[in-house]
């Protein structure tokens, strides 16, 4: 299991991180999910690098990180009270809010929709930054989407930034292994009043807790297109996938498939809950969901770089635990 202590972060490496920002550089930075690519959320030439460094489609929305949650209303409009209670019990966390935005929020943090997300996250280096960045820019926010190439495995050290972005931004700040390991669950409330909450991407908050505060389980619309939904992170049929072919097998099917490639000469890793024979590499994951998932995106990334044919993984089990995992399995896959 990947150690998540984050290494300390020195006061003069902060305010550099802090002075980089301002001057409309990107810094990557930790959260408690994966890691983030910032830039300054009201400065529109510094939120354009973030698409140039990632490659990233133009209208595809970045999630805005803050420092506090009353923060929230200089970002958002019509917020719904049911918003402030969400965010007082997950807060810092794993949870994205989309909300209607505020007629000042650049376009192109928002994809050029009426709706941005919001979220605190749970990890004390960012929460440092972006506290820092805060009181020298009020009300500060940082755009931050996953600090890594559109579509790719998400990191969860800086050295996974570092393969993949470092010399496209101006400083990584070092935060150990993410703990949670996948991105946050992003929950639309911005047509709150007529369509009531709706689960737009399975995270690091599962229904059942959000249903606690709603009073009813949230609608999810992780698994079909809703029209009238905004467009938000990671909602692509093809996202976090490996450069090496997924597929997902259930179980029993494993042993005879993994035979017949080893038998054609096929070089096939596994990602599995149970040791597989006639698989070239190997990686066993914990059967619990919050280990799982904090292991996954580091071993997706190892078995990619082994230079194998075909990444084979086994099914996970059914559950609202395990609903994001499966999401980001399936968008591996396709």
């Amino acid at each position: 299991m990947p150690d998540c202590t984050p290494p300390r972060l020195d006061d003069a490496l902060l305010a550099q991180a802090v002075a980089r920002l301002q001057a409309g550089e990107l810094v990557a930075f930790p959260t408690e999910t994966v890691y983030g690519l910032g830039a300054d959320a009201a400065n529109p030439a510094a939120v354009a690098k973030i698409f140039a460094a990632k490659g990233r489609p133009s209208n595809h929305p970045l999630i805005v990180h803050l420092a506090a949650a009353e923060d929230m209303a200089h970002w958002a409009r019509e917020i719904p009270p049911v918003a402030w209670k969400l965010a007082e019990v997950f807060w810092p966390g794993p949870l994205t809010l989309i909300l209607k935005k505020q007629d000042g929020t650049p376009a192109a943090v928002t994809g050029g929709q009426d709706t941005l997300g919001l979220r605190i996250p749970a990890h004390p280096l960012a929460l440092r930054l972006l506290r820092a960045f805060g009181e020298a820019v009020k009300q500060g926010g940082v755009a931050a989407p996953s600090a890594n190439r559109f579509g790719r495995i998400s990191p969860t050290t800086a050295v996974h930034v570092r393969a993949e972005l470092g010399e496209r931004t101006a400083l990584i700040l070092d935060g150990g292994a993410c703990p949670v390991g996948i991105e946050s669950t992003i929950l639309d409330l911005s047509r709150f009043a007529a369509q009531g909450a709706r689960i737009l991407r399975p995270g690091g908050v599962a229904a059942p807790a959000l249903a606690e505060v709603l009073g009813v389980l949230p609608e999810s619309l992780a698994k079909k297109s809703a029209e009238d939904a905004p467009r938000v992170s990671g909602s692509l049929a093809s996202h976090y996938a490996p450069n090496t072919p997924v597929r997902l097998l259930a179980r029993a099917a494993l042993p005879d498939f993994l035979a017949r490639q080893a038998a054609a000469g096929c070089r096939c890793g596994a990602l599995v809950l149970r040791p597989q024979a006639n698989a070239q590499l190997c990686r066993v994951l914990p059967d619990d969901p919050a280990q799982y998932a904090r292991m996954l995106y580091a071993s997706l990334r190892e078995l990619d770089e082994a230079a194998l044919d075909l990444i084979v993984v086994e099914t996970p089990p059914i559950g609202f635990t395990w609903n994001a995992i499966h999401d980001r399995l399936r968008r591996a896959a396709a």
